[in-house]
């Protein structure tokens, strides 16, 4: 249980569904929290949860909206001043909505870039000094299936976690050299509650080409994470990880 043990971990949209099971998993394995989201009750009750029953102060919360550098820098500072610097980073947090390419209105285009892409790009600008300061450091950054394939809709979700695929790549490349690994995690149709938008009827659907027949666990998902950000994948970087029961393959 001591797989991340010393390490320092920033979640984005930490406050629930993958997010709160990295921040869970990863102090169960030895690694110091920060949680961050722009919900703060959430997280700041997610935060004392995971520390009660660490029985240490093993996570703390930080409000952080994800397009702000702001607080980008307020929450790595949050990391280093708490607990001493700043060693993985998951870009965890993002927004999903289903309109297709002429649905799609400019304002809703620029809301979905600027969290789910820009918010990667300025998370990693921010971390990445910080880890350097430790030798080293472990970025994820989920994207989706969606980033892999596309479909009838969601037209801006498609190119946001697309683009983050390959954030995810040309930054491996700057900075392997610097021991900052960096890669992309592609979650399918995952149990937590930004997929609730999808009709119920059309989410039982999904479950018929779904070749394992059933949604994903954050649970599954936090998993791979957790390889990712631990010394055991030392040497994968620039990689892509489908969790998504087999529906790429399809």
């Amino acid at each position: 249980m001591d797989r991340l043990k010393g390490k320092i971990a920033l979640i984005s949209g930490g406050a629930r569904g993958q997010g709160a099971a990295e921040a869970r998993l990863f102090v169960r394995e030895g690694a110091k929290v920060v949680v961050g989201d722009v919900l703060d009750d959430q997280a700041r009750q997610l935060a004392n949860e995971i520390s009660a029953k660490a029985g240490e102060q093993a996570a703390v919360a930080v409000h952080l909206d994800v397009t702000r550098a702001a607080d980008w820098r307020a929450a790595v500072d949050t990391c280093q001043r708490q607990f001493g610097g700043l060693d993985i980073l998951v870009n965890n947090a993002g927004i999903f909505h289903m309109a297709g390419l002429e649905d799609t209105s400019e304002e809703l285009w620029d809301t979905i870039v600027n969290i789910n892409q820009k918010g990667v790009w300025l998370g990693m600008k921010t971390a990445v000094p910080a880890m350097r300061q430790r030798g080293g450091g472990s970025i994820i950054n989920i994207s989706s299936v969606a980033g892999l394939t596309g479909s009838t809709g969601s037209t801006a979700y498609h190119g946001t976690k697309g683009a983050v695929r390959l954030l995810s790549k040309a930054a491996a490349v700057q900075y392997a050299r610097e021991n900052i690994r960096v890669n992309s995690v592609h979650p399918g149709l995952i149990s937590t509650q930004m997929i609730d938008i999808i009709p119920p009827e059309q989410r039982r659907a999904f479950h018929t080409i779904l070749p394992m027949g059933r949604e994903g666990s954050p649970e599954e998902v936090a998993n791979v994470v957790l390889f990712l950000a631990s010394d055991d994948a030392s040497y994968v970087t620039g990689a892509e990880f489908v969790v998504d029961g087999g529906l790429n393959a399809v």
